[in-house]
Order: C-alpha cells, then sequence, then structure tokens
C-alpha cells in the first residue's frame, strides 16, 4: 500500500496578555460609542500588552513555551520555527530568531513571513511543504501581533479594532497509508494588488523612511479604507474557501469546523452564510480578542482546542493588505481529551 508523508498539528498554544481595553475605554478615548463598534465589527473588548519594553517576541515567547509545557516537547528536538508577524520587534533580527533563542529551540533554523493577516496560512503551508519534503519532521508555525503598536489612538476608524496576541501550532511528520488523510491536505492563495492605497501604513519602510514628518502626519500607523475592504475580503474568503471545497470534493456538510479570520463580525457572517456553514459550525471570539492580524486563527484552534477531534474536517480562511487572500484545508489529527 502506497504511504505518503503528511503534516500533521499535534499541538497548539496561544498567549493574550491581561490588560483589556474594552468599547467603554475606547469611548473615552475618540468620539464613538459602544453600540457603533458592536453594531458594525462585533467587537466588545480586546487584550493590550502594556508591560514596558516587550514588542511582539514577548506574546510569542509566552504562546510557544505554553506549547511545549502542555505537550512535553523537548524544544531541542524543534528543527525551524516559521513566525507570521506584521508588528516584528525589529526590521533586524528576525522576530522568529528572538523566540527561538528565548524558548531553547536552539537547534532550529528560523524565519520570519510578512503577508498581512493569511501570514499564518501562508507559514502553515509553508511549513506543511518542507515536511512533506521528508526533510525536516518537527516544526513550530507561529503568528504573533502588537496591533496596539501600529494604531492611531486618535483614529476612530481603527482603534478600536485591532488587538493584542499569539497563537502556535507544532507540525508534525507522519506517514499515512493508503487513501487515508490527515494534517494540511490543501491550500489556495491569491494577491491581486489592488489593495495598496486601502489598507496600508504609509512610512516606516525603504519608501519612505521615517522622519520627523513622517511621525507628525501619522503615517506609521495602520489606514484603511473599511468599505473596500469589507467587499473584497467576503469575495476573497469565500471564492478561495468554495475552490477549495470542489477540488477535494468537500460539501458544506462535510466541514466540522470553519476557522475564519476575525476581523469583523459582518464579514465572517456574510462569508459562512454564502458558504452555508450553520453559525454553530464557525469559531468565532472577535468580540474578546478583536483583530489580532495574523494570529487570530491559531488563536481560535486554541482556545477551541477541547473541542476538536481526530479527523475533524477544518476550513481556514482569511483575507489582508494588498489584497492577499486564501483558504487551507486541515484534518484534524488529534483529540485533545484522550491526551489528559
Amino acid at each position: 500500500m502506497p504511504q505518503t508523508i503528511e503534516a500533521v498539528i499535534t499541538a497548539v498554544g496561544s498567549f493574550l496578555p491581561e490588560d483589556k481595553l474594552t468599547n467603554a475605554d475606547i469611548e473615552k478615548m475618540v468620539d464613538t460609542s459602544d453600540e457603533w463598534i458592536t453594531t458594525r465589527v462585533g467587537i466588545k473588548e480586546r487584550r493590550v500588552l502594556k508591560v514596558p519594553g516587550k514588542g511582539a517576541s514577548y506574546l510569542a515567547i509566552q504562546a510557544v513555551r505554553s506549547l511545549l509545557d502542555k505537550s512535553g516537547v523537548d524544544p531541542l528536538s524543534i528543527e525551524g520555527v516559521i513566525l507570521a508577524t506584521n508588528t516584528a520587534d525589529y526590521h533586524f533580527p528576525t522576530t522568529s530568531s528572538v523566540v527561538a533563542y528565548e524558548t531553547g529551540c536552539t537547534n532550529a533554523f528560523t524565519f520570519d513571513l510578512v503577508s498581512a493577516c493569511p501570514s499564518w496560512l501562508y507559514a502553515l503551508e509553508t511549513g506543511a511543504n518542507y515536511i512533506r519534503s521528508g526533510r525536516y519532521k518537527r516544526l513550530l508555525v507561529v503568528a504573533t501581533e502588537k496591533m496596539s503598536a501600529a494604531v492611531d489612538v486618535t483614529d476612530r476608524q481603527t482603534l478600536p479594532l485591532f488587538g493584542d496576541g499569539s497563537g502556535c501550532a507544532l507540525l508534525e511528520a507522519k506517514v499515512v497509508e493508503g487513501e487515508a488523510k490527515e494534517g494540511v491536505i490543501d491550500a489556495l492563495f491569491r494577491t491581486d494588488g489592488i489593495g495598496r492605497e486601502h489598507l496600508i501604513m504609509y512610512s516606516g519602510g525603504s519608501v519612505s523612511p521615517a522622519t520627523a514628518d513622517t511621525v507628525a502626519r501619522h503615517e506609521h500607523f495602520v489606514h484603511q479604507d473599511g468599505q473596500h475592504v469589507f467587499k473584497h475580503a467576503i469575495k476573497g474568503m469565500v471564492d478561495s474557501c468554495q475552490k477549495v471545497l470542489e477540488r477535494n470534493n468537500l460539501t458544506e456538510e462535510d466541514i466540522t469546523w470553519v476557522v475564519p479570520h476575525q476581523a469583523n463580525l459582518r464579514i465572517i457572517d456574510m462569508v459562512t452564510r454564502l458558504l452555508g456553514i450553520p453559525s454553530e459550525k464557525v469559531m468565532i471570539n472577535i468580540q474578546k480578542y478583536g483583530n489580532t492580524s495574523s494570529a487570530t486563527i491559531p488563536i481560535c484552534l486554541s482556545e477551541w482546542e477541547s473541542k476538536l477531534k481526530k479527523g475533524d474536517k477544518l476550513i481556514l480562511t482569511s483575507f489582508g493588505a494588498g489584497y492577499t487572500w486564501g483558504a487551507v484545508y486541515l484534518v484534524w489529527g488529534y483529540t485533545a481529551s484522550e491526551r489528559a
């Protein structure tokens, strides 16, 4: 019987800072209201990292430590750390190198991956391909975002949207016989580039390095045309999910869970309704954490871990700046309660 090497998620972890920024807090900062925020995006509160001198790596270090402690995996057995982030500690060194060092993963290669909010999905498929090659057996795929460092606290359009957090998954090689399917099965990603001016941080890169003028103009924060993003996000996420379902001969009834990027509750509702997925099959925690960019999906997987069972079929989907979007189909690799 033919055998294949599959990349299977065998453990997950996450970390959310303790400090909360509620809608009531935001009402005191900008001209908005709890009703306005809740109606438009579905967020009630978000977490904010207030530890002085700490950035995205700090969040990821806590998430990875929680995964390693819970799973009992030796950090020296980790062969690679692929880290998704849009809010890196520095331009260099990489955030992944900091995380690997601080968590004891000192036998690992590391690199950061940046592709807006879908970055963790890109990292997951990248890690899966490393494992499918047969060269690696155990990788960490991490997403971490300190979005509070990228948000203008005087901007009523973006301030309510974003939160800080990190999520991660252990990806391991498993030999599967015959037609059995397990792990990361399929992925589809697309980029069209039309969204450049609609979701952007204007300065801080090589096109417009930091100056006193760019700081004064608030160009080092997220700028977003919400209506433009909303329309394209729905189309991109629905199309990519439908294509993945079709080419894997799946129907909506076959899917156990849909895990959408947590950017806007109305987007989530519209996408899952168009896909024909009932709400009870959709992971949603945006009301508690807001949009943690690339970290939203692994945070969901960690929060729902106790409800996931070996063999569950999941569709993960995200959309972000660029624009770039996509979907991943995976079969869950374990039942957490059986490990207790």
